[in-house]
């Protein structure tokens, strides 16, 4: 009897750490179309909603935000991803493994890895810059959220994005010091950032009006350093559009923004 209480006392007190243990996504690689490896988790059941994270970042942005949280209490299957060159990804070194999309093809062959028929997805930041181009390139997606992201990047010498190309390249300057200073910060890999900046998804204001795909445009009422998020909406034909409060950094983490989400995903 008091072996059976002993034990019984172990277990009750290992218990809650098991659960965390179950409940904790498991990270998962496949070898892209170029035999790169790409991380990802895969949560919960249901229809797939995929979450496409921003630059200097990697999948365990979303772990806990209230979106992540809320689609999976809500039935959805969530995966997340890490971008080539973020996280636990491999982290290439040539030009040609960033040229051509490849952020875009990582995403189509991880989604046939899965042997998906159809998916949701939603970017945010840089992740909305490689969705909008994804949503030309993939059928599969029925609905899709960008989020933190106005105009901007669909021009194609976008100074923005030339300063933190630069910047991680080595010629920083204090607009994108702090940036640099948070992948250091990190242990993020320098030469894939510039690459990712270089080669980033590109895609005109004017192919946007081929998006097949109802999008719903989502930003913080504080962020507009990337451009009007309103003109990003009047130039997707199937959009929607919402403002709610927040900056740039934490706005997709936000009861907010993913409440906003979860009643366009419905």
């Amino acid at each position: 009897m008091l072996m059976y209480k002993r034990t019984l006392r172990i277990f009750l007190l290992v218990m809650p750490f098991m659960f965390v243990a179950k409940l904790s996504a498991q990270t998962q690689f496949f070898n892209s179309f170029d035999d790169t490896k790409i991380a990802y988790t895969d949560e919960g059941k249901g229809e797939v909603v995929l979450l496409v994270h921003g630059f200097i970042n990697t999948k365990e942005s979303w772990k806990d935000t209230s979106l992540k949280a809320d689609l999976l209490a809500e039935g959805f299957r969530v995966v997340a991803l890490d971008l080539r060159g973020n996280g636990e990804s491999d982290k290439p070194q040539t030009e040609d493994a960033y040229s051509l999309d490849s952020e875009i093809m990582d995403i189509m062959f991880l989604m046939q890895h899965l042997r998906l028929k159809k998916y949701m997805a939603v970017g945010y930041s840089r992740g909305s810059i490689v969705l909008a181009k994804l949503l030309l390139k993939d059928k599969r997606v029925k609905k899709a959220v960008l989020g933190g992201m106005g105009i901007d990047f669909t021009h194609y010498r976008w100074p923005r994005k030339i300063k933190f190309m630069q910047a991680f390249n080595g010629r920083v300057t204090e607009e994108t010091q702090e940036a640099v200073d948070y992948a250091k910060s990190v242990n993020a890999d320098f030469r894939s950032l510039y690459l990712q900046q270089r080669f980033q998804p590109y895609t005109r204001k004017s192919h946007l009006s081929y998006v097949q795909a109802k999008v719903l445009v989502i930003a913080g009422n504080e962020d507009l350093d990337n451009g009007s998020p309103e003109e990003l909406h009047q130039a997707i034909p199937k959009s929607e559009f919402v403002i709610v409060d927040g900056d740039h950094n934490g706005t997709y983490k936000t009861p907010a923004f993913s409440k906003a989400i979860l009643s366009f995903l419905d």
